[in-house]
């Protein structure tokens, strides 16, 4: 592209960028005419639209770059289509600097109480093993990797930057940390979601259907499986069935203690996220009120973690 063209590209991209979201949505190319972007609630990392255009209805995802959360649009994109291609998630009709479009699935949005029905849960162990082995297989172009706890220290190291009210427990979440990594030892990697909040989960009465990739990447299989367990408050009971369901037969040992550990990391991570977000984010939402939540839900994954034989 001629350096002419590339300037225009810019201004061009960061005047857009510079809009309201619900103007950036209204303005997007893909339009056949005039639309009127519906907000479309539950977000917590960006501004979601719903869009009626040509007599079909569309879903805006709206939101930059994120460096401070490690979220990469162009990592995003290419999760998103490979997911589609596989048959995970809704098809990609248009993208463009800070927007995402994709169609509109009829259907019901999943809470805690749903994931934790014994016959949903046995819909979704699947859905996520297919996520983990088959999403890889459609990925196209540069990928990233999610660890977890380097996630975690990156995040500890931002909050100290900042001054965060959680300065003072720093030091104890950084060593917990540490010992957590060691807990979980060697992993085989897997492609994950890593963001197994119910609300990304839409039950369409036929079948689920996983969205939001705004944190995918190469990760172990145990912290999608951790996460869907902390973040739906799985009992104890559901949590050997769905390991023993993913893997084919009951955990042993040594998996059981890898797996609490990475479900403890998982909180861990939602945890500095939710405090980072307190600082940094512009959404309508109680961060404080849910870093709380997730701080209690780790330490009582913690206690359970503590009980486990070596």
């Amino acid at each position: 592209m001629p350096a002419a063209a590339t300037a225009t590209t810019s201004a061009t991209t960061s005047a857009t960028s510079a809009l309201p979201p619900h103007e950036r949505a209204a303005r997007l190319g893909c339009w056949a005419g005039p639309v009127e972007p519906e907000p479309l609630g539950g977000g917590i990392t960006n501004t979601n639209f719903v869009v009626t255009d040509r007599g079909q209805r569309f879903v805006v995802r709206i939101g930059d770059d994120i460096p401070i959360h490690g979220v990469m649009r162009f990592n995003e994109l290419a999760a998103a289509r490979a997911a589609a291609e596989a048959g995970l998630s809704p098809e990609i009709v248009h993208a463009e600097p800070g927007a995402l479009v994709m169609r509109h699935i009829a259907g019901h949005t999943l809470c805690e109480e749903d994931v934790r029905d014994p016959a949903m849960l046995a819909r979704l162990v699947p859905l996520i093993r297919r996520c983990h082995l088959e999403v890889p297989r459609y990925l196209r172009g540069p990928a990233l990797i999610f660890w977890v706890f380097h996630v975690c220290r990156d995040y500890a190291a931002t909050l100290r930057a900042g001054d965060s009210r959680l300065v003072p427990d720093l030091p104890r979440l950084g060593a917990l940390n540490d010992e957590l990594e060691m807990a979980v030892g060697p992993i085989q990697p897997v492609f994950g979601h890593n963001d197994l909040l119910p609300g990304n989960f839409i039950d369409d009465g036929s079948r689920v259907w996983l969205i939001d990739w705004d944190y995918a990447g190469f990760n172990s299989c145990l912290f999608d499986l951790g996460g869907l367990a902390s973040n739906n408050g799985l009992s104890p009971e559901q949590e050997d069935w769905m390991l023993a369901a993913y893997f084919g037969a009951p955990p042993d040992a040594r998996l059981r203690r890898a797996y609490a550990a990475m479900k403890c990391a998982s909180l861990l991570r939602e945890t500095l996220w939710s405090a980072t977000s307190e600082q940094h984010s512009t959404l309508d939402f109680d961060y404080v009120a849910y870093t709380a939540s997730n701080m209690e839900r780790l330490s009582l994954a913690l206690e359970a973690f503590r009980r486990l034989p070596r």
